[in-house]
């Protein structure tokens, strides 16, 4: 199928031009135009942090990851938002650093989105954006479009690890695969018995063999880094063991402060087996993701604390320890948050290099 015409297929599939218009000469130029006319932000952001789990077509990969589709009819604005920010049963990665533009533009497209939406099957949706971003159907190109949109999201776009996936270009079983002969299985069939779970994924055998070409490129390119003046692939978990772990404990319960809100057999306990490296140092100094607390009173003198579930210029949402979701208007309530990645932000004056490797050294032993 020709460039121009795959263009023709998503501008009918979009609704730009009629059916019966489709036999008419059109220019991949004007195609291009008239597909970026206006762009709906509410899309860019779905196709950027949705799709690779919930699909191009928003159908989902049920059981794991469910249809998007009717979801205005199944929960409020509010509660969407919610989910947005803090995640859903086995939504693995919440969304809480988008602003509050990306979330109601996000909002919006899922609302609106209309059902018709679900008519082009994922696999076909999948085989027209390889077409249009690899310009071929095979290869690193298009291994290459469908890790950005299945994968990425935990490995990172260059497959060198994102917040929840290892780094593939370091793996083992990546080093040791020929032709996706043991990347396949991992793909097909996930992870399920592991600390870090992965869902299967519905791929074909070719693009199996396109995502493994993608991925060994991504190691030769890394590889290639490391052996240049001054380059280096990454950063070992040994790099971040030379502390001392009982200066670090004391660290933790002393000068750092840290013992007033968190506890090695509470909270922390086995965060060096969720985490490892310099993901668990990055947690650690600033804890993305990180539920604020929010207390608001009422006019009536009523006080109510617990988790921020949503939080706008105009709404706050808490979610109280019995499981109850609430929400006031700002200007009607008096409202105090207690984030703790602000606390943590406080304590960067006050590191030395030396507190830092010590509580490092402490941290990597709560396992």
């Amino acid at each position: 199928m020709s460039y121009e015409r795959v263009l023709m297929l998503l501008a009918v599939v979009a609704g730009l031009v009629s059916v019966e218009g489709a036999g008419s000469p059109v220019k991949a130029g004007e195609m291009v135009q008239a597909t970026a006319a206006a762009p709906d932000p509410g899309a860019q952001v779905y196709a950027a942090r949705c799709s690779m789990c919930h699909q191009p077509t928003r159908a989902g990969l049920p059981p794991t990851f469910p249809s998007l589709i009717g979801i205005g009819s199944k929960y409020t604005e509010a509660q969407i938002a919610e989910i947005i920010h803090n995640g859903k049963g086995k939504m693995p990665k919440p969304l809480p650093e988008l602003s509050n533009a990306d979330v109601a533009a996000l909002k919006h497209f899922l609302i609106a989105a209309p059902a018709a939406s679900a008519a082009m099957p994922p696999a076909a949706a999948t085989a027209v954006s390889v077409a249009v971003a690899g310009g071929q159907a095979h290869g690193v190109q298009a291994g290459d479009a469908l890790f950005r949109q299945s994968c990425a999201f935990c490995h990172g776009r260059d497959a060198m690890g994102g917040e929840s996936g290892p780094d593939l270009t370091r793996s083992k079983l990546v080093l040791s695969d020929v032709a996706g002969n043991k990347i396949a299985d991992v793909v097909k069939n996930g992870r399920q018995n592991s600390e870090k779970k992965m869902p299967p994924f519905p791929f074909s055998d070719q693009e199996i063999l396109d995502v493994s070409a993608y991925i060994h490129s991504q190691v030769e390119k890394a590889n290639a880094s490391a052996k240049k003046p001054g380059g280096r692939k990454g950063v070992d978990v040994s790099d971040l063991q030379t502390g001392n772990v009982e200066a670090g404990k004391a660290y933790f319960n002393g000068a750092g402060t840290c013992s007033t809100c968190h506890s090695p057999t509470g909270d922390l306990a086995g965060v060096a087996t969720r985490r490892e490296g310099l993901q668990l140092e990055m947690q650690m100094l600033y804890p993305r993701g990180a539920k604020s607390k929010g207390t608001v009173t009422t006019r009536a003198g009523e006080k109510v604390t617990g988790v921020v579930a949503y939080k706008d210029e105009f709404v706050v949402g808490l979610k109280t320890a019995d499981g109850t979701y609430r929400s006031w208007n700002l200007d009607k309530v008096t409202y105090v948050e207690d984030a703790p990645v602000k606390k943590h932000a406080e304590l960067f004056p006050n590191y030395t290099d030396k507190d830092i490797h010590d509580l490092m050294a402490y941290i990597q032993t709560l396992k």
